[in-house]
């Protein structure tokens, strides 16, 4: 099949992609979540609380049907909230303060990876139109995004807990492209993970077009192949890189997804 398309629609995983972070859900971050369930009342220890979670959240994807092909999200703030219940606090906002202060409390680090603010504005004033669509708890990102410039960058922004569901489900995907009436084969999916962005959009039926860990030069050629809009100049031109760490089909549904390594970061100044 030959792919002579364009694409003008630029979509962006967050986490590992745009934004550097690491989280660390210790015992002692749940412990400390836990003291704050008990400022109001409702007492667990932190190893109580982390079991009260995992439950209440297990059964929440089980009866939201969670499989091999669907992918419920559940938002992080409504069983927090159900735990306060559990113990007879109903307080409205306690769930969504302890889901935001047990982020915090595991957050090690979160900042942008470099150029990502320059990169961004360069690719609109191209003329791209940018989407964000991240496996995400609203509870978290909306905050995060704000915190770090982000949240104006975007022409919309699709985060999963919305939607209950996430990447790989082919419908979180197709919630953007209905939405926006996108049309899937002007549509380039840039992340960074091969089981959720990659393999999600194949199954997705869309064209997919990834690569893995370039060297800083083979990483601005990608930058450039794919900044040529063509996608039938793309394929013939991603033939001069490995073969073992490139690959580029073409399907039905025409949207193209890109594995997005950390070396093209380097290259967004370029």
């Amino acid at each position: 099949m030959r792919c002579t398309m364009t694409y003008t629609d630029l979509i962006f995983d967050l986490y590992g992609t745009l934004v550097d972070i690491h989280t660390e859900e210790s015992a002692e971050v749940w412990e400390k979540t836990a003291l704050y369930f008990g400022f109001y009342g409702a007492r667990y220890t932190g190893a109580e609380l982390k079991r009260a979670f995992e439950r209440e959240m297990a059964a929440r994807q089980a009866k939201a049907g969670q499989s091999y092909e669907c992918f419920p999200d559940i938002p992080f703030e409504q069983v927090m909230d159900a735990l306060f219940r559990k113990k007879g606090i109903c307080t409205e906002g306690l769930g969504q303060n302890a889901a935001q202060l047990f982020r915090i409390a595991s957050m090690e680090h979160l900042r942008l990876y470099p150029h990502v603010l320059e990169a961004l504005a360069a690719l609109r004033a191209k003329g791209f139109r940018l989407w964000l669509l991240s496996n995400a708890q609203r509870v978290f990102t909306a905050y995060e995004l704000r915190y770090l410039g982000l949240g104006e960058q975007f022409d919309g922004i699709y985060l999963s807990s919305d939607y209950n569901c996430r990447k790989p489900d082919r419908k979180f995907f197709a919630a953007l492209l209905d939405e926006q009436k996108l049309d899937p084969a002007r549509c380039l999916m840039i992340g960074n993970d091969r089981e959720t962005d990659i393999a999600g959009a194949v199954n997705a039926c869309f064209i997919t077009c990834s690569y893995g860990s370039y060297s800083l030069s083979q990483t601005r050629q990608v930058f450039s192949i794919l900044l040529s809009r063509s996608i039938s100049s793309a394929r013939a031109s991603f033939a001069d890189l490995p073969s073992n760490k490139t690959s580029f089909t073409c399907s039905t549904m025409g949207m193209v997804t890109w594995y997005f390594s950390a070396s093209f970061k380097a290259a967004f100044a370029e």
